[in-house]
């Protein structure tokens, strides 16, 4: 192969990899565009008097999953709808034909929705819609009742063609991407049981230990809220699959126990106690590892969760060890603060042995068939 073919291949595997790494990027920006042409174009048919408006809802309801384009578009609707209602309303009954007159019906307008609107970001719409209906009505010169109407058909189009095409365009369904998030946060826990037990004597530096935490708390919330669209594809009958609220537990106990282990670890336990434990703890920490690692990719291609057996040996072997060192009194000696680590952190590992057990019931409940 000369230098040449091989500069391309290697541009085309470059390629390859940041379209394959992007894909969802790449998809939202493909349904995007194509729901806000056609929006125009069924805007142009109808004969809407503002596209723009169409256009711009179905830019609004387009969203990166199902799920959040159900919830964009019901709430973009409802305030929309209730925008008109109130808008049309005034514009109708409350004479404003001079600037001062105007002024005062926006303000009205204006003022009560955005007080309700404060209390529900989703209905920032609400004012907007309302001041649409009064205004245009004197920039084009129809009534407000027709304004109202045909504020109504635009969003009505933009929407509907955008959740069509959100649907039928490479869908990307919520509880699919909630399943990876899961997977990804498994990996994260996976690497912080790593750094925590690999040296229970030493204590990590507290900006490692911060930014280990901020890591997981970061992919929590946002498996929380990818996991709350999902549930709205769920109510709304759109996709089938395992409950959420298990997997989403889960991942906070575990979170939880990670959060302990990272507080209690770095305890300086007597020299005899420190070497007992030590293989007892490198085999949990290896198994645990290597547990939450290949459960991950089990989630993520919906397959059936890894064998427990490493596991349930690791964690019985430290449970014996941890009985044997407190039956023989080696606790007797260590002063308060230490005696408090080392019970906490028995407690912890107890409380992830039995959350480890969760996500091998849950990665067997999202496991295809």
């Amino acid at each position: 192969m000369s230098s040449s073919e091989s500069r391309v291949s290697r541009l085309f595997t470059w390629i390859r990899a940041r379209i394959r790494r992007h894909r969802l990027q790449l998809i939202l920006a493909l349904r995007v565009t194509v729901g806000a042409l056609l929006a125009f174009v069924a805007a142009q048919i109808l004969h809407l008097h503002l596209p723009l408006w169409a256009v711009l809802t179905s830019l609004i309801v387009t969203q990166a999953s199902l799920g959040r384009s159900v919830k964009v578009a019901s709430d973009y609707l409802i305030g929309t709808f209730a925008g008109v209602a109130y808008g049309g309303a005034l514009a109708i009954l409350i004479p404003h034909d001079s600037e001062w007159a105007l002024l005062a019906v926006l303000a009205l307008a204006i003022a009560p929705l955005a007080f309700i609107a404060s209390f529900r970001a989703n209905f920032n719409v609400l004012p907007i819609t309302a001041i649409i209906v009064l205004l245009v009505p004197s920039m084009q010169h129809v009534s407000p009742a027709a304004s109202a109407l045909d504020r109504v058909l635009e969003v009505t189009t933009g929407g509907a063609v955008g959740f069509i095409v959100s649907f039928l365009l490479f869908p990307s369904r919520a509880g699919e991407i909630t399943a990876q998030t899961a997977a990804d946060m498994l990996d994260l826990m996976a690497d912080a049981l790593s750094r925590f037990l690999e040296d229970h004597t030493r204590e990590l530096d507290p900006a490692e230990r911060r930014r280990i935490q901020d890591g997981i708390a970061t992919a929590l919330t946002r498996l929380n809220t990818i996991g709350a669209e999902a549930q709205h594809e769920r109510n709304a009958r759109l996709t089938s699959g395992p409950e959420l609220g298990p997997l989403l537990r889960t991942m906070l106990r575990l979170r939880h126990d990670i959060v302990m282990l990272g507080r209690v670890v770095g305890c300086a336990l007597p020299a005899e106690v420190s070497m007992r434990l030590e293989q007892p703890l490198a085999h949990v920490e290896a198994a645990g590892r290597d547990f939450l690692r290949t459960s991950a990719t089990a989630l993520r291609a919906q397959k059936p969760p890894p064998p427990l057996d490493a596991v349930e040996h690791a964690f019985r072997d430290y449970s014996e060890e941890f009985g044997a060192v407190r039956y023989e009194g080696l606790t007797r000696d260590m002063n308060s603060e230490t005696v408090e680590r080392f019970f906490a952190l028995g407690f912890a590992l107890e409380q992830l042995r039995e959350h480890l057990l969760e996500v091998h019931r849950v990665v067997g409940e999202w496991a295809r068939g």
